[in-house]
């Protein structure tokens, strides 16, 4: 993975993985790139990572590296020439450290350059509508601001109303791509025989009742972010679909025979341990490491009680708010009570026994009488 889960210590540690490719014989000698991404392409093409500019017996798209949770992974795309690894033609092959790669007539040297570093919680207490002051969110927003602008997969995991959705809007908005969409799809909200559709879109006439073509939520999130909401609750046979979407960056939709290209950064979530519901044959291992380049776990309300009353000042202090319930504030024996509870529905519940109270208090200063 390209980074590890968000722990609970003062100082977390994201480890970030990265190779070079040195073209070392060849026309195009001297010529190198490196990167974090979890995908480089090499080839004639001007649009690949590596472009062997000089090169004409490489193909346009030639190969391309893969990190996988195993490490990294050549694979030919369907080359002319073929792909070599140390002297061997292969289609799928893991590297080392200094494997050399023949592609036309180029030699490419392979090398990780991988990096650990400190991810500092971060000063500020709030980050794209999101607060608190405790350890915990300090770390995820700094996490969130270092991850944001890599363009890889993440999956953000925590219980039912921890801000799942609103950690992936803050990414989308710190992100290159936040001149893009963010379209956000619950996997968890749409019957079973529409997600296909929902997902990858569908022509005309391609089931009861489809009676005009709709491009699916990867299509109309072209250029910029898709937020898969509640993924642990995709269907075991959609799974490989979503896995071959991600590896291939295309999209077919139901009933149609074209392939659309689709350039878009992926955001899942899920209330559920994905490890577990691997091992009990519900979730695809692979396509979990190919989400998981990035995993960031977010602290339940009871793990971070300080915050509460941040939380409740913000929300209190917002326009609408002010505007139909006027100014209210919490007594300290309202604010104890409400720090001193559980909240199995964290944010989520918090802001409902909000909205509850608001309703019913009457006066300035809300009671506990009001709770």
């Amino acid at each position: 993975m390209l980074g590890e889960t968000l722990v609970v210590d003062p100082r977390a540690t994201l480890k970030l993985h990265k190779c070079r490719l040195l073209v070392t014989s060849g026309p195009d000698t001297g010529r190198s790139m490196a990167s974090d991404k979890e995908r480089l392409r090499c080839g004639a093409h001007p649009g690949n990572d590596l472009v062997l500019v000089e090169d004409r017996t490489a193909s346009r798209h030639h190969f391309e590296v893969q990190h996988t949770e195993r490490g990294y992974l050549l694979v030919d795309l369907n080359s002319t020439n073929g792909t070599f690894l140390d002297g061997r033609r292969i289609e799928r092959a893991y590297l080392s450290p200094g494997s050399q790669i023949r592609a036309g007539s180029s030699v490419i040297t392979f090398a990780p350059l991988d990096e650990e570093g400190a991810v500092e919680p971060d000063r500020e207490g709030e980050l794209c509508g999101m607060v608190g002051q405790s350890v915990k969110m300090r770390q995820v927003f700094g996490l969130i601001k270092r991850i944001a602008p890599m363009d890889v997969s993440v999956i953000i995991q925590g219980e039912t109303g921890t801000g799942k959705e609103l950690v992936s809007t803050a990414i989308h908005e710190l992100s290159g791509r936040k001149k893009g969409p963010l379209v956000v799809l619950d996997c968890g909200a749409i019957p079973p025989n529409l997600i296909e559709s929902e997902l990858f879109g569908h022509e005309k006439g391609a089931f009861t009742g489809a009676v005009s073509g709709r491009p699916g939520a990867f299509e109309r999130a072209q250029g910029g972010t898709i937020f898969l909401d509640e993924l642990g609750e995709l269907r075991l046979d959609l799974q490989p679909k979503l896995l071959r979407v991600l590896e291939n960056r295309e999209v077919r939709r139901v009933g149609g025979n074209d392939v659309i290209e689709v350039d878009v950064r992926v955001i899942a979530a899920t209330h559920r341990d994905l490890v577990k519901e691997i091992a009990a044959g519900n979730f695809r291992e692979d396509l979990y490491f190919r989400l998981s380049v990035i995993n960031i776990q977010l602290p339940p309300l009871r793990q971070r009680r300080d915050d509460i009353p941040l939380i409740l000042k913000q929300a209190l202090a917002e326009p609408e708010v002010v505007d139909k319930h006027g100014r209210k504030r919490f007594s300290a024996e309202a604010l104890g009570l409400l720090m001193a509870y559980a909240w199995p529905g964290n944010v989520r519940e918090l802001m409902n026994v909000l909205s509850h109270v608001l309703t019913f208090s009457e006066g300035e200063e809300i009671l506990p009488s009001h709770l």
